[in-house]
């Protein structure tokens, strides 16, 4: 490989730009208001707030075809404001980073622009580019695909389950452990705050599309996973390196196209380091802080030890490396997502008799023309959002965790990662917008709405929403069904912004050694642990919005790659299927064990 063997060039290539990254990923304190509507930007930005960036959990929301923005969940923003600045050193780093930070607005501007650069429906309504480009691309994989996301959803449960793990595959991680590091990547703030907002503004319609858009996107996940298995590389130390990376630059290399696949990995592999500081790591931070700190004000009044404390526990475990994070987050992600989606239950259980009723609000608005705000392309373009956002199918970021699994055949660790879209959007995601709608807490209109839920949401003079307090109007609507929930919710929180943090890390990470090698790994580490204290006590908004189009700038060269060696997927997919189909499969599993017992 020609990066193998050029790494020095590389270095003084991209360490100027590695030097531009870190100062485009500090995180926004806890100084910021709420937004102003007045004098928001109308270009094609990302909007701070209660975003799912690396759900990114991820989320960079980008201009709206509404003027809606999802404001910080925080307590008191004056209180933070003046918690976050009480020392003299936070004050000067803060004051220092104002130029930065308005040069970065001015960036964001032009950078966004394209990335999310407004395609119109029809009416007054719009759809990112990025978010169009991932959607028709999903539905593109799965029609390729043959619905691999239907007729291989029972056998992704058999291999998770253990029924082919073969510990003498080549790996350093189980099928589920891999499984369980991908989805502490995407199950994040987002997942609790971002689909409140679709709701709210898209209306209760905007889950049905969501769902739809979950469900293709399961084949982009399919796809970007199995391509990072089938191009993978053992490195010197005996670990594993793979990822959209090395079939970017393998891949196109093998059609012809190696020039454009080394740009085209060398793109990702820094995009991708800039989103694992910001998205992935320091507004992690300081979307949990927000939310934490209105349970437990301590937090909110010292917010540098909440990041020291998040610092260590991040430490501990990203410092062992993929074989820690993933026995990690296959601990996490199970406990997480159960207690959220049990106490989601809980609450339709208690509201049986209205289940019917919301999902038949569900359906007649996601077609009707006069649904909510925006009418029915409104609504599903709330709901196509919150999914695109929310699951990262067709980003590339899920195909480094994929690549480090133990499995024979490529095709089976797809298979494996087309449950990550149906976990993090169809049950997670679904389970919040149930809630929401049953609880009515998306009903701002309403004349009769309770107090303690129009008071998470910024109106306008003529009564339209302009903010939403997402993460604290689902914490309300929860509290007000399961008494005491609140502080549930700010520990699932804390968990969903931990377990996200260890995932980005070692994508991140994986890329920055892929540019400079194994031995700097450290370099990486150490800068991604200050970054992670930053998050809680820096404020400079413009430079977080620029760490979160990293996230969607890596979908570019992503989804190009993704489409010209769909077809290689596609012989190797009908090979193994026809294999698995006959049996073969299974005897040759069946003989391998034997043999082993021997």
């Amino acid at each position: 490989m020609a990066f193998k063997h050029s790494q020095s060039h590389i270095w003084k290539i991209c360490f100027p730009l590695i030097l531009c990254l870190i100062l485009s990923t500090v995180s926004p304190g806890q100084d910021s208001a709420l937004p102003n509507p007045a004098t928001a930007p109308n270009v094609a930005t990302p909007q701070s707030g209660e975003t799912d960036t690396a759900d990114t959990g991820k989320e960079a929301v980008g201009a709206e075809s509404t003027a809606i923005e999802d404001v910080v969940s925080g307590g008191d923003p004056s209180k933070t404001a003046e918690s976050s600045e009480s020392g003299d050193i936070f004050s000067a780093i803060n004051e220092s980073l104002k130029p930065v930070d308005s040069w970065f607005g001015t960036v964001n501007g032009y950078v966004g622009g394209i990335i999310f650069f407004p395609i119109p429906l029809g009416g007054d309504n719009k759809i990112d580019f990025a978010v169009l480009v991932l959607v028709l691309g999903a539905a593109f994989f799965t029609i390729r695909m043959g619905f691999i996301s239907i007729r291989g959803f029972t056998h992704s449960i058999h291999v998770i389950a253990g029924k082919y793990d073969d510990s003498n595959s080549t790996g350093d991680v189980s099928h589920f452990q891999a499984l369980t590091t991908a989805l502490s990547a995407t199950v994040g703030l987002g997942n609790i705050a971002g689909v409140t907002t679709a709701i709210a503004i898209g209306g209760p319609g905007a889950a049905f599309w969501m769902v739809l858009a979950g469900f293709l996107g399961m084949s982009s996940k399919f796809v970007e996973c199995t391509l990072g298995q089938k191009y993978r590389e053992v490195r010197p130390d005996g670990s594993i390196m793979g990822g959209a990376m090395f079939y970017l630059s393998r891949g196109l290399a093998e059609l012809g196209l190696a020039p454009l696949g080394r740009f085209f990995a060398a793109s990702f592999a820094v995009l991708c380091i800039g989103g694992s500081f910001a998205g992935g790591n320091s507004y992690q931070v300081k979307g949990s802080l927000d939310a934490v700190g209105q349970t437990v004000p301590f937090f909110n009044q010292h917010p540098w030890v909440y990041g020291l404390i998040m610092l260590v526990l991040t430490a501990i475990v990203i410092i062992g490396g993929i074989k820690r994070i993933a026995s990690t987050a296959d601990k996490i992600v199970p406990i997480m997502c159960s207690v959220y989606v049990l106490a989601g239950l809980l609450i339709l259980l208690k509201n049986y008799s209205e289940v019917p009723a919301a999902f038949a609000s569900i359906f007649s608005s996601a077609f009707n023309p006069d649904a909510y705000r925006g009418g029915f392309l409104g609504v599903l373009v709330w709901g196509f959002k919150r999914a695109a956002f929310s699951n990262e199918a067709g980003v590339g970021s899920a195909a480094i965790a994929h690549a480090a699994a133990k499995t024979e055949y490529p095709i089976r660790e797809g298979i494996v990662s087309l449950l990550e879209p149906f976990v993090d959007t169809i049950v997670v995601c679904t389970m919040t917008a149930l809630v929401i709608v049953i609880t009515g807490a998306y009903d701002y209109k309403n004349p009769d709405f309770p107090q303690e839920f129009r008071d998470q949401y910024v109106l306008d003079a003529d009564g339209d929403a302009i903010g939403i307090k997402g993460a604290a109007l689902t914490s309300v609507a929860m509290d007000g069904q399961i008494p005491y929930f609140k502080y549930v919710l700010a520990f699932s929180t804390f968990m969903f912004a931990y377990s996200t943090m260890i995932s980005w890390s070692y994508y991140g990470e994986r890329c920055w050694a892929y540019l400079f090698g194994d031995r700097s790994s450290m370099v990486y580490r150490t800068i991604f642990l200050v970054f992670t204290f930053l998050g809680s006590v820096v404020s400079a908004t413009n430079v977080m919005d620029f760490g979160d189009l990293m996230i969607f700038g890596m979908m570019l060269p992503n989804i190009v790659g993704l489409f010209l060696l769909s077809g290689k997927v596609k012989r190797d997919l009908d090979s193994y299927w026809s294999k698995l189909k006959s049996g073969e499969m299974d005897r040759e599993h069946q003989d391998k064990v034997k043999a082993s017992s021997n």
